[in-house]
């Protein structure tokens, strides 16, 4: 599968889907952002089932700030409207990889039931 573009539009919508979805927030003024665009393709190529998409951080500054972007590239992945994983730098194709296989084995059920447990435990602290 190729990449996606992201916008503020079009974020809230994609990150709703079930598949896992991975995010390259980038420029196209940054080195390490033009040298891990080959890899992040190449791996997209290889799983049909992950989403990948890319913002333009200089084209979608409002997004990048609301999700907190400080330096770039930065790497999000998202699955079931869960942030799961988030950080800056770029990744060699192997590590991307095991990033891929990692989140594809993740049982979401058991995470979400986590996630109602710390809301609860929150929810009665205050």
């Amino acid at each position: 599968m190729s990449t996606i573009e992201l916008n503020k539009e079009t974020f809230q919508a994609a990150i709703q889907d079930s598949k896992p979805m991975i995010v390259d927030f980038w420029a196209p003024w940054c080195g390490p952002c033009r040298s891990f665009a080959p890899v992040f393709e190449e791996v997209a190529a290889r799983h049909d089932d992950v989403t990948f998409a890319k913002v333009n951080t200089e084209e979608q500054e409002e997004l990048a700030n609301g999700m907190g972007i400080r330096s770039i590239p930065t790497l999000m992945v998202f699955r079931e409207q869960v942030l799961l994983f988030s950080q800056p730098g770029a990744l060699t194709a192997n590590q991307l990889e095991e990033l891929v296989t990692q989140v594809k084995a993740l049982d979401m059920e058991k995470i979400h039931a986590e996630i109602a447990q710390q809301q609860n435990e929150r929810g009665n602290q205050v």
